[in-house]
């Protein structure tokens, strides 16, 4: 019998090792050994995937997954939009490009605002006076010009036989398509070809979009800024109720930029500039954290929550006072960088207590801005790698969709401050440094990011998410080096954001310790579960010691890695 006893005893004490050892491996998204490209859906990332494999770079790459997405995923990708891209050559080399919508010519500061000098309701987020100029397809075009090694041929061919073949429908694209619905029949006269029934395994084909993407073949960047589609879409646009004219596209230029670039313990980081307030903002936030022991803390424990959620609320009041489009106002991003300013900005917190968002300056203001952005990284077989992030702002932009080119235009002048102090759709207030002005980039939380370790590419990581993008991209890069994740990991695990007003924690729905949750509102905090089902879908590429790639695709999307 005692044998029998120790038998079952080894028997179970076998079981509970072999528990423990698989509870121990750590989950790893897709491995490959040379190239990567993560995205919000399979068809954009396979073609990038498939430029690279061809010999392309990872410039190349982009140039293929912005354009694939404009047809994978219009919910977000776009033609009608705009975005930013941070890259880091394999010589070290570092750069950015903003291709962020601006102001048409017409606009003025009160455009929408009634009589009375309030917001009209609407007016910004939906429809033809909703649009910026949009800068996608200059931004492709420049990348593709200083950095690309592949005729722009060889980059555009798959994606218009993709769009003339068509996308399958996912399960969560029929669910978007049937939310919007109602406000695509809203603003749109006639009908479109997302007013029908679609559902999951149908095909959706985008002939007309395939002939916009011919004339950039045939034309080049002209064959959208200029000649039929340019007339084609002014005229859209006006017919709709909008101001863009021909002579706001023409007028149209990508600019290049110097990156936000800081330290954090060994870590470089490489983030976007404004009229992205990403790297800034990321920076402010890493910054004033960086003297806590996160690690000894524990990942989403109360402690590493209140320091993170107090460097948030300091860092985004900062945001909405002195950021917007650097043509246009002074930025005094040292200063805000500078280690002497952040120490003092972090006077008064207190593990004790919350400090009140009444109390950090600058407190008449909020942020909102839209989740409905997308992301893609890219690390190609050379060494270089890119991060880039594309909107037409809220979901579907102004749901404005033009039939005769295929695409929907963005509702991006909602990102300026239409009334200094007022939230936008997204809840989030602005100042006076991004009110509109005629040819003004509008501010954005877009942070495409790029992170070295002791000289080495370590990372390529960004985010949709609206004014959640920088606390996500922040929590991501924090999971894998102080809390060692994986890039699978890292992403896919639960986030948190504070944006300084409204003043609580965001907080994923059933992603928190409930002891977690109540020991932070009984420090005083308010949590927020509600409004916040899901912050950020992340995409991005670890690097890892042995130089092998580790690709982390959210699985709040659709988002999907391909690579070899």
């Amino acid at each position: 019998m005692k044998h029998l006893v120790k038998i079952t005893l080894f028997f179970f004490l076998l079981i509970g090792c072999k528990t423990n050892q698989k509870t121990n491996v750590k989950a790893r998204g897709l491995m490959t050994q040379k190239a990567m490209v993560v995205s919000a859906r399979e068809e954009a990332s396979k073609i990038g995937s498939d430029i690279l494999k061809k010999g392309g770079n990872a410039f190349d790459a982009m140039a293929a997954t912005e354009l694939a997405l404009a047809v994978s995923f219009p919910y977000a990708g776009n033609l009608g939009g705009g975005g930013f891209m941070v890259y880091r050559k394999a010589n070290g080399e570092i750069g950015a490009i903003d291709y962020r919508e601006k102001a048409p010519l017409s606009a003025t500061k009160n455009m929408f605002l009634d009589g009375n000098g309030n917001v009209i309701p609407g007016k910004s987020t939906l429809g033809a006076m909703a649009i910026g100029v949009p800068g996608t397809v200059a931004g492709v075009f420049a990348v593709h010009e200083k950095l690309g090694s592949l005729p722009i041929e060889d980059i555009l061919k798959p994606i218009i036989e993709l769009a003339y073949k068509g996308v399958v429908v996912t399960k969560k694209q029929e669910s978007r398509i049937k939310h919007y619905q109602p406000f695509f029949r809203k603003v749109n006269k006639d009908s479109i070809i997302f007013d029908k029934l679609w559902k999951e395994n149908d095909t959706i084909k985008y002939p007309a979009l395939a002939k916009t993407l011919e004339r950039l073949l045939e034309h080049g960047k002209d064959g959208f800024y200029k000649g039929e589609t340019a007339r084609t879409l002014a005229k859209f646009i006006q017919d709709n109720g909008g101001i863009i004219t021909e002579d706001d596209l023409a007028k149209y230029e990508a600019k290049w930029r110097t990156p936000i670039v800081f330290q954090y313990d060994d870590l470089k980081i490489i983030s976007m500039s404004p009229p992205s307030s990403g790297g800034v903002s990321l920076g402010q936030i890493m910054k004033m954290i960086e003297p806590y022991d996160l690690h000894t803390f524990g990942h989403n424990s109360v402690k590493s929550i209140q320091v993170i959620t107090e460097a948030e609320r300091r860092a985004y009041a900062d945001r909405s006072y002195f950021l917007g489009d650097p043509d246009f106002v002074d930025i005094p991003v040292e200063t805000l960088l500078s280690k002497s300013y952040l120490t003092k900005r972090m006077d008064g917190f207190s593990f004790e207590k919350p400090t009140s968002s009444n109390d950090i300056a600058h407190g008449t203001i909020q942020i909102v801005e839209s989740d409905e952005t997308t992301h893609y990284s890219i690390i190609d077989q050379f060494g270089n790698a890119i991060s880039a992030t594309t909107t037409i702002n809220g979901a579907y932009g102004s749901k404005l969709y033009c039939s005769d080119l295929g695409f929907f235009l963005n509702n991006e002048m909602d990102d300026f401050s239409s009334k200094p102090g007022v939230p936008n759709m997204f809840g989030v207030t602005g100042g006076e440094a991004n009110s509109i002005a005629p040819q003004k980039r509008m501010l954005s939380s877009m942070t495409p990011t790029i992170v070295e370790k002791n000289g080495k590419l370590l990372m390529s990581v960004g985010t949709p998410g609206g004014s959640t993008i920088i606390t996500s991209v922040l929590q991501t890069i924090l999971n894998v080096h102080e809390f060692n994740m994986t890039m699978q990991e890292a992403v896919d695990a639960p986030r948190f954001h504070h944006q300084w007003l409204p003043d609580e924690i965001q907080m994923e729905v059933k992603g928190f310790d409930i002891n977690t949750i109540n020991q932070l509102r009984k420090l005083g905090y308010v949590i927020n579960e509600k409004e916040s089902p899901v912050i950020g879908k992340v995409d991005g590429i670890l690097v890892l010691k042995d130089e092998s790639l580790e690709g982390g695709a959210d699985y709040r999307g659709d988002d999907t890695a391909v690579g070899f």
